[in-house]
């Protein structure tokens, strides 16, 4: 074994070794074929960065980026086909988006999201929109394995606008 492979993100060798388990089965699995797509763009990004003289290739985080990517993207295509009466298709993207989020963080919601941002707003005494960016970065910053973007950014709106 060299040196690089035990340096590897902890991400990539969990994704690699559910590759190879999910392969073993005997049916093409949905999956199988997820993690097949999810280890090419995390490879793409690989190549991506030994082209800028990055070596190591991806880390934990960029992993971590181009998943939530996916997911996104398999939502709004998902949206797209269920508004073009595709059902099958929209279900196929839905269970696709399924597995990589088995590979993200669970997400702050509800109550959870709610104490953070207003710890937050109260930490950085804020007190109009004009002070949206500093809430949002330090949101980023303490919560940055867990934080919905979107959703953080409209209660934030909310939050200092009352």
């Amino acid at each position: 074994m060299t040196a690089t492979t035990s340096l590897e993100p902890r991400l990539r060798a969990r994704l690699e070794a559910d590759l190879a388990t999910a392969e073993q089965a005997e049916d093409a699995s949905i999956e199988a074929s997820t993690l097949r797509l999810i280890l090419c763009a995390v490879h793409d990004r690989d190549a991506e960065a030994r082209a800028h003289d990055h070596c190591s290739g991806c880390d934990d985080t960029v992993i971590r980026d181009v998943l939530e990517l996916m997911v996104r993207q398999r939502e709004d295509s998902a949206a797209r086909y269920e508004d073009a009466g595709r059902i099958e298709m929209a279900s196929r993207e839905q269970d696709e988006a399924e597995v990589i989020k088995r590979y993200l963080p669970k997400p702050l919601e509800g109550e959870a999201l709610s104490e953070a941002v207003d710890n937050v707003i109260n930490d950085l005494d804020a007190h109009g929109l004009k002070d949206l960016g500093r809430c949002m970065s330090e949101l980023k910053s303490r919560y940055s394995d867990c934080l919905d973007t979107r959703k953080a950014n409209k209660l934030v709106k909310k939050s200092l606008v009352e």
